[in-house]
């Protein structure tokens, strides 16, 4: 009964991950060979559809170098595939927490075949003319190196700053200005998810490492104890 319970669930969240890898890549394939880079179209006044590339984490956030980048982002997605088996096979955990961690895998994924890929098959983006596909290596971009697609901006409203505002004061700002993509979305859903409906799983989570740590300093204490007794009987 257990083991067909964990493999439906295998199942399914094997295939909630290609599905919404395959709507992802559609997306950005559509936006990167139909759009010039910085192109926007209005939707609504608080809804564009606007083609910029980052070299960065989600929402275009960037702090390390892309290769470094790149190369940790394929630490966290092996640590969260082999995570995500791990509950699935312990059969442990409901449903909706499995869920939440495969769109924060999927998310991931989802940025990475455009870091691996993008950079191998198409020319580089400009302003001047929209980017097409070329022969596998013949990219603008080397393995890993590739640039991620974000297209959604929603700026919901404009503000000024008052003048006595310190450094600020006088200047325009729009709330929400970032640029993202459907990836992005996938990972920030289930962290806010997680963080709002299965606080029970992550102290566990927490809990576990905990209860680890003080197992090794338990081991470590009654090794120690052992060593001393011996050298102890050692001297009688």
């Amino acid at each position: 009964m257990k083991q067909n319970k964990t493999l439906h669930t295998g199942w399914l969240v094997t295939a909630m991950v290609v599905v919404l890898l395959i709507i992802d890549q559609i997306i950005k394939l559509y936006i990167k060979t139909h759009f010039c880079l910085g192109e926007s179209v209005r939707v609504t006044d608080w809804f564009y559809i606007e083609f910029v590339e980052n070299n960065g984490m989600a929402w275009g956030m960037s702090f390390i170098g892309k290769f470094w980048l790149s190369l940790l982002r394929t630490v966290a997605i092996v640590a969260l595939i082999w995570y995500l088996h791990r509950i699935i096979q312990a059969g442990k955990h409901r449903l909706l927490y499995v869920i939440l961690v495969a769109l924060v895998l999927t998310g991931a994924i989802g940025n990475m075949i455009d870091s691996m890929f993008y950079g191998l098959c198409f020319t580089a983006a400009s302003p001047y003319y929209v980017s097409y596909a070329v022969p596998f290596g013949d990219g603008y971009a080397p393995f890993l190196m590739g640039k991620v697609v974000d297209m959604f901006r929603f700026p919901f409203f404009t503000y000024t700053w008052p003048d006595w505002v310190p450094l600020w004061g006088g200047q325009h700002g729009t709330f929400f200005d970032p640029v993202f993509n459907f990836a992005d979305v996938c990972v920030s859903v289930g962290i806010i998810a997680m963080l709002l409906f299965c606080r029970k799983e992550l102290e566990q989570l927490g809990e576990g490492k905990k209860k680890k740590s003080e197992d090794e300093s338990s081991e470590a204490s009654q090794k120690n104890g052992k060593n001393e007794f011996s050298d102890v009987t050692k001297e009688g």
